[in-house]
């Protein structure tokens, strides 16, 4: 299938998140690496993913609906628990 036939879902706020989370995932090593195979630990991109999506939480406070900001709270919540987890404190 060629680029032009793939279709991407929509940008939304959730996809976004989700596509972040996705990303954390991988580089704290919860999830197989698409690009290199096997699951492989990262502490400084997954501090970085954990703390852009803090960010995020800072900056967009009040103009969030309440499934986005709900969903954007239990990642936090979820990538933290798991750094923590893997690598010691945050």
């Amino acid at each position: 299938m060629s680029t032009q036939e793939t279709r991407m879902p929509e940008v939304t706020f959730s996809t976004f998140i989700l596509s972040m989370g996705s990303s954390a995932l991988v580089q704290l090593g919860e999830v197989p690496d698409p690009a290199k195979g096997g699951k492989h630990a990262d502490k400084l991109l997954a501090k970085h993913s954990i703390d852009v999506l803090d960010m995020l939480k800072i900056k967009t406070k009040g103009n969030l609906d309440a499934q986005e900001e709900q969903m954007l709270d239990n990642m936090l919540f979820e990538l933290k628990m798991k750094y923590v987890k893997i690598f010691g404190t945050l």
